[in-house]
């Protein structure tokens, strides 16, 4: 494995345990058997480091959102939504204990705006690109012409990061067929509001 893979492996386990306020370069460095200098070799801060745990580490929920305006009009849409609701739920449930230290540490949730910003990234970006593919899709005729894009992304995504915080708050674990059946309730819940009239 190159030290890069294995640094950014050890972060994840690092960050896992601790959350992301509380992990030390020097722990991680440690953990992955290598001096502290040799994470700015690859990384300039912790904080970007962090964005390579969530990018690269966990379930592929970001690219999944950034590639969703391009399957306008190819699929089914409430396939879709379930499989971006599927992916959100994965990803908040991974990240959210991970990242929520962060909050309490004002100078770091600083440090990591700057650095989400300088990479065009961030967590609207994933309402921005459903929201945009249901823009995408109401103007192919697929979604009612009164529907909400922006409304409904933020009702898809926003239902599933509040799950994922209740998982990690009441510290439950996840029961088979739990979530599918969770993300099945949002969008058949959601669906009448965007499907076109048959009338």
């Amino acid at each position: 494995m190159k030290t890069r893979e294995r640094i950014v492996e050890a972060a994840e386990r690092v960050m896992r345990s601790k959350g992301l306020a509380r992990s030390t370069t020097k722990e991680i460095a440690r953990e992955a058997g290598y001096s502290e200098g040799a994470i700015y070799k690859h990384f300039e801060s912790k904080e970007e480091l962090f964005i390579c745990v969530l990018t690269e580490r966990l379930p592929p929920f970001v690219e999944m959102v950034q590639e969703l305006p391009g399957r306008v009009g190819e699929e089914d849409l409430g396939d879709v939504l379930g499989e971006v609701g599927s992916a959100a739920l994965a990803f908040y449930g991974e990240s959210f204990p991970m990242s929520a230290s962060i909050f309490s540490e004002p100078a770091l949730l600083a440090r990591h705006r700057e650095e989400i910003r300088k990479r065009g990234a961030g967590p609207q970006k994933a309402n921005e690109a459903l929201s945009a593919y249901l823009e995408g899709e109401r103007n192919l005729g697929r979604v009612r012409e009164d529907a909400d894009p922006e409304s409904a992304a933020a009702m898809l995504l926003g239902a599933c990061f509040q799950r994922a915080f209740f998982k990690s708050f009441f510290g439950e674990s996840s029961v088979p067929g739990q979530e599918e059946a969770f993300v099945e309730g949002i969008v058949r819940t959601l669906m009448p509001s965007l499907s076109p009239s048959t009338e």
